[in-house]
């Protein structure tokens, strides 16, 4: 009876934010409820990029590679960098585009031009675009998200803003700065998201010259996945993935959304 109970309950946090599930969601406050109470009392161990749980690879051996974009939000990161949306659009280069909430608020008509536009598919970002972390734990001196509470909020409302413009729920979440421990990617699976963590670094958060993005690209391998950035037009980004997209395609490379491969 008592394995009765928990598979039910498992049920319940896991299958009601989808909207495939055939019923209204809970309300907020029910499922910070319900998620607090699956995990009260458990202590994480890990805290990194690549802890337990996080997806960083494409499972295959096939030469394609998945360029992941993030748009952070903020008010120095609310930003788009047109020319590489619009090369991407006109080559139609797929990609995964994982969208932070105030950035949706920034950009709300190129975000539904973006969610409706079928190379790309839309990830979630969180919607303060913090560090995920049960205990407040922070990093690059952005403080993480402090409860099991805060965990859920930063993955749910989000995800709410993104089904509620595009009509269909991301599965996949990457964190602000891409820190978590390893509860809070547990949580993020309860609520229907596997963490996406990246294997190649790309433009070292929106910093690094055309140059060093293409070189970046450049060492790219059957499986990896890009982390690179779409919310600074200033940056050397576009400018160097221009340049890589036709190199990696002369030796045999091609562009996938991560969704189209499991991933490991």
């Amino acid at each position: 009876m008592t394995r009765v109970i928990v598979a039910l309950f498992v049920i319940i946090i896991t299958g009601v934010t989808s909207s495939d599930a055939g019923s209204s969601p809970p309300s907020l406050e029910t499922l910070k409820q319900q998620v607090t109470a699956r995990f009260a009392g458990v202590a994480p161990s890990q805290w990194g990029e690549r802890v337990t749980g996080v997806r960083t690879r494409l499972a295959t051996k096939e030469k394609v590679v998945a360029l992941t974009f993030d748009a952070c939000g903020s008010d120095k990161g609310s930003g788009v960098d047109s020319r590489l949306m619009e090369f991407l659009i006109a080559q139609k280069i797929p990609a995964t585009l994982f969208i932070n909430g105030r950035w949706i608020d920034a950009n709300p008509e190129l975000f539904r031009q973006l969610a409706d536009n079928p190379i790309f598919e839309i990830a979630n970002h969180g919607i303060r675009h913090k560090p995920a972390s049960i205990t407040g734990r922070s990093i690059y001196g952005i403080a993480g998200t402090k409860n099991i509470a805060e965990v859920v909020e930063e993955i749910e409302l989000n995800a709410r803003k993104i089904e509620a413009v595009s009509g269909v729920r991301p599965k996949l979440y990457r964190s602000g700065t891409a820190y978590y421990d390893e509860i809070a990617v547990q949580i993020s699976q309860e609520l229907g998201h596997e963490v996406a963590g990246y294997s190649l670094l790309g433009d070292a958060g929106a910093t690094w010259s055309a140059a060093q993005v293409k070189a970046a690209l450049l060492k790219a391998v059957p499986g990896d996945v890009a982390l690179l950035h779409m919310n600074h037009p200033e940056a050397g980004t576009g400018a160097g993935v221009i340049a890589a997209i036709p190199e990696l395609q002369k030796r045999g490379f091609r562009f996938v959304r991560m969704s189209e491969y499991p991933l490991k």
